[in-house]
């Protein structure tokens, strides 16, 4: 049964309209929401929305976009979340899973993250696999889009944010692969309708790779996992058949890391 969030009152009610405001809000990233956005897709009144929106400003929790009148999340939000971050060790609950793919496949699996307009290789396991595929080192960033974990991110985000990140990536991406707006538009695109991202001879010739994102609990697309091999070992049909187990393991780690975020208490 749907809560009618407009029925709650008292103090209790008043967060849980607001949490439901910045939830959504959490959803769409630095392009924000129009009130009257909010208001449908909240389910309360323009004018609750507003009153809402003013306390939740007052208290940094959220911004209004000055060009657009759009709101989006406030400076308080980016600060709780490193706050929390400390708490959640996201690579803990994820390289075990990525272990395992490693030992299945062959070939190195990759963690990526995504901060902001980049790619954030979080960690990687090799395979067993005589020849190693070793193109990224922990830590090291890229542009969203370039490799297959990036590419996998970029093409998950929603349609709006997707478009506005290729615009502000693109100069970087074309300065160092030679790929520019209208090429990452095409990736993007085939990614997108093979429901993986496949990359060969991007980055480095000669290599390949495949990426699917990883969800969060809003449904976001916060991180990725890629395997990197060799072209010989990573023609694109053996690509297909090792998206499926990438899914497959996508998932499984967004309910690792889903149930470590949830379970972690006090102390």
């Amino acid at each position: 049964m749907k809560r009618n969030l407009e029925s709650d009152d008292g103090p209790i009610g008043s967060i849980t309209r607001s949490l439901s405001l910045v939830r959504l809000l959490a959803t769409v990233g630095a392009r924000g929401l129009a009130l009257t956005d909010l208001s449908r897709m909240s389910g309360l009144p323009h004018p609750t929305v507003h009153r809402l929106l003013r306390q939740l400003i007052t208290e940094g929790l959220v911004r209004q976009i000055e060009h657009n009148r759009r709101y989006a999340l406030g400076a308080l939000a980016f600060e709780i979340g490193l706050a929390a971050a400390d708490q959640f060790d996201i690579r803990s609950h994820c390289v075990p899973i990525m272990r395992g793919i490693a030992e299945e496949v062959g070939d190195t699996v990759y963690l990526i993250l995504r901060s902001g307009s980049e790619a954030v290789c979080l960690d990687r396991c090799e395979g067993p696999s005589p020849i190693r595929v070793l193109t990224l080192s922990v830590g090291s960033r890229r542009p969203l889009g370039l490799g297959a974990g990036g590419l996998a991110l970029l093409s998950a985000l929603p349609d709006e944010e997707r478009f506005s990140m290729v615009q502000t990536i693109a100069p970087r991406t074309l300065e160092l692969a030679g790929l520019g707006e209208a090429e990452l538009l095409d990736a993007v695109a085939d990614a997108r309708k093979a429901g993986f991202a496949y990359v060969t001879s991007r980055v480095n010739l000669g290599v390949s790779g495949i990426g699917v994102p990883i969800y969060d609990a809003l449904g976001r697309p916060f991180a990725a996992v890629s395997i990197a091999a060799i072209h010989e070992r990573m023609p694109r049909d053996r690509a297909a058949s090792l998206a499926s187990l990438l899914q497959f393991k996508a998932r499984s780690i967004s309910v690792a890391v889903k149930a470590a975020v949830f379970s972690c208490g006090p102390g």
